[in-house]
């Protein structure tokens, strides 16, 4: 712990200071005191030492447990289906998908509790295998003769 409180990592040195204190009976609120931090730092660090022991020394991430994709593996085929197709289908003014337009639809069709970001679209598509780059061309023209005009062009 003495050597601990000579680390390059703050929240070491910090955490050494409110476990030594400690150790020389000082209460909670006195060591916040005298290290200007505050009383529930001291109580997350004991509490910590108590569960993990020198473990607690080493700064954890700070990503919510909690924390899940709103978009799944189970909505892959879904959103690859929806891709497929124009967003005029679903009443868009455009032809070309938008990131915040697959985020408009998604939320609309009850996929995700609010509407996400364009960025958190392009993350959970990267993360689902769905390459994005690729989506914005699926789509094909509302022509009806569009597969006879383009088969002799892509020939």
């Amino acid at each position: 712990m003495q050597a601990g409180l000579r680390s390059a990592d703050a929240f070491t040195v910090r955490r050494c200071q409110i476990l030594l204190a400690s150790a020389n009976g000082q209460r909670a609120p006195a060591i916040a005191r005298n290290l200007a931090c505050a009383v529930g730092t001291v109580h997350n660090a004991l509490r910590a030492f108590g569960r993990e022991g020198l473990e607690c020394l080493q700064e954890k991430s700070s990503r919510p447990h909690s924390a899940h994709a709103f978009l799944d593996e189970h909505f892959t085929d879904a959103l690859k289906d929806l891709l497929h197709h124009s967003p005029r289908l679903l009443g868009k003014p455009t032809s070309l998908w938008t990131l915040d337009l697959v985020a408009e639809v998604c939320h609309g069709r009850g996929w995700t509790p609010r509407q996400l970001t364009g960025e958190a679209i392009r993350l959970a598509l990267k993360r689902l295998g769905i390459r994005w780059r690729r989506a914005k061309h699926w789509i094909t023209s509302p022509d009806p003769a569009y597969a006879r005009k383009k088969k002799p062009a892509t020939a």
